[in-house]
């Protein structure tokens, strides 16, 4: 599908982990992820998020393999920072990693990832996924703590998460929305300035997606579960289209 270039494009890269929850719920092959991604790749999504999770409650390691041999979309592997998971990372090269934090008791990622307390921690494995070529991006909160430790972790890449902001949409209050909106692009900007790429993405939808998108230093949005929500109603390539329809609308 082609689409109008901007002079400052967003990229969109689809989480299609809820696919595999609902997969895995009856088990089986049904619904399968890798013709999520094949659809994502037909109706013009720039790139596909895939999260590993210990538990593997909804993608598979065999997933990765199929996904990234079923499309030539740049696979995002949002993994945690365990040796298991950078193992699994250098065996199957994906474009990118993005290293996220993750409990075993929670629904979905719940926040961004404590770079700052984790560097010890973060530092080797930040190393040996650069040093395999790996694109590595770190998912934090919006605050120059954070945006300060991914710097002297040397990660090229951050992805804000925007749940509080999602969060106060919902909520219906302005102020706080304003106030989140204005965090996330200024730390949008002070990425850009110290030449790390700034990305973004949790609970955005339709309603809430264009003031993020927006930002001009925004390079990137991942969005999955809202996505694979609204394809229950109006199916996986209309909710991917007008996602990105106002995507390039606020550019």
């Amino acid at each position: 599908m082609s689409r109008t270039l901007h002079p400052n494009p967003l990229r969109l890269g689809v989480n299609i982990d809820h696919v595999a929850t609902i997969r895995n719920a009856r088990g089986g092959d049904h619904p399968d992820p890798v013709r999520a991604a094949e659809i994502v790749a037909k109706v013009g999504g720039d790139g596909i998020t895939a999260h590993l999770r210990e538990d593997r409650r909804h993608i598979r390691d065999e997933d990765l393999r199929r996904i990234q041999h079923a499309t030539d979309l740049p696979l995002n592997l949002e993994m945690a920072a365990t040796r298991e998971m950078l193992e699994i990372a250098l065996r199957h090269k994906p474009h990118a990693a993005c290293i996220v934090p993750e409990k075993r008791e929670e629904r979905t990622t719940e926040g961004g990832l404590d770079a700052a307390g984790l560097h010890n921690q973060l530092a080797p494995i930040v190393e040996e996924l650069k040093g395999a070529g790996i694109r590595v991006s770190l998912f934090i909160e919006a605050n120059e703590r954070q945006l300060d430790a991914a710097l002297r972790l040397g990660a090229p890449v951050v992805e804000f998460h925007t749940g509080e902001y999602a969060h106060a949409v919902q909520d219906g209050d302005s102020e706080r929305t304003a106030a989140e909106l204005r965090r996330i692009s200024d730390m949008a900007a002070l990425a850009a300035k110290n030449g790390i790429e700034p990305h973004a993405g949790h609970g955005l939808t339709f309603d809430n997606v264009t003031p993020i998108a927006a930002i001009p230093q925004i390079a990137e949005l991942n969005i999955g579960h809202y996505l694979i929500g609204e394809a229950v109603f109006i199916g996986l390539e209309e909710a991917i289209r007008r996602m990105r329809e106002l995507m390039d609308e606020a550019r």
